[in-house]
């Protein structure tokens, strides 16, 4: 990998050392350790001991990673509550997730969420990372716990796994899976069963959309995990911030490339 040839470092910006220590990678000594490995790139080109860097400004990757920099950055994990609204506002004056968390610094939604679908939900103002957690080409899988009408069939679970066909094309494949303590029979005779399907798109209503294709409609639905993050103590309504580690998983697994 070449050296770092471009502009002139800032000689008044912070030395990179320290920034890649404040977010967590390790002592300084450490840091400078991965800077001089050749693992740390500013704005493209491999970075070199006593590097300055404007945290405003310049793009820092670590492992081909982009490592948010910037100041004032903030990432919460929030456990959506069923009847809240995934937007910033809402016309018909329904809660919205906005009013769930802190509004200083000013954050949005990582995704979307149905109205009615509960779970995790993650609010920053980091765009780079929101973008690569969204988008499709990054198959950041998410997973859901569904109640359905019925019990799938090995049929029906077979074809969820390979792709279902909806309005808007094939789902592209997924895992799925039949919970095997969540079947229950409910008083008036009609059977529950409980699925975990993992997805790495984002369509929308998607799971709901697939599992009524295969004959089982969704009868209250949940994300669990996105990507490498899941927590089963926080509940509807309650946030939490990421610890650096947590964002840094998060940068991973949204990282370009094989993982």
């Amino acid at each position: 990998m070449a050296q770092w040839q471009g502009p002139a470092p800032h000689p008044d910006g912070v030395r990179l050392q320290k920034v890649l220590a404040q977010l967590g990678f390790g002592s300084r000594r450490v840091c400078e350790e991965l800077i001089a490995d050749g693992r740390v790139t500013v704005n493209g080109g491999v970075a070199e001991l006593g590097r300055r860097v404007q945290v405003e400004t310049d793009a820092v990757t670590v492992d081909g990673v982009p490592v948010g920099v910037a100041p004032g950055l903030v990432y919460y994990l929030l456990h959506k509550p069923a009847g809240v609204v995934t937007t910033a506002s809402d016309p018909e004056g329904r809660p919205v997730v906005v009013d769930l968390v802190p509004d200083d610094p000013r954050v949005f939604n990582v995704g979307r969420l149905d109205t009615e679908t509960e779970g995790l939900l993650i609010m920053t103002n980091d765009g780079e990372l929101t973008q690569r957690l969204t988008h499709p080409s990054f198959g950041v899988p998410k997973e859901y716990l569904a109640a359905v009408e019925g019990i799938p069939s090995r049929a029906a679970l077979r074809t969820l796994r390979d792709g279902v066909e909806l309005e808007d094309g094939r789902t592209a494949p997924a895992k799925a899976s039949l919970v095997a303590d969540g079947a229950t029979v409910t008083p008036g005779g009609d059977d529950v069963s409980l699925l975990k399907l993992t997805i790495h798109e984002g369509r929308n209503r998607q799971v709901r959309r697939m599992c009524a294709a295969v004959g089982h409609p969704v009868t209250r639905l949940v994300r669990t995990r996105i990507g490498p993050l899941a927590d089963r103590q926080l509940k509807p309504g309650e946030w939490r911030e990421l610890t650096t580690a947590e964002v840094r998983s998060l940068a991973e697994s949204s990282a370009p490339g094989p993982r």
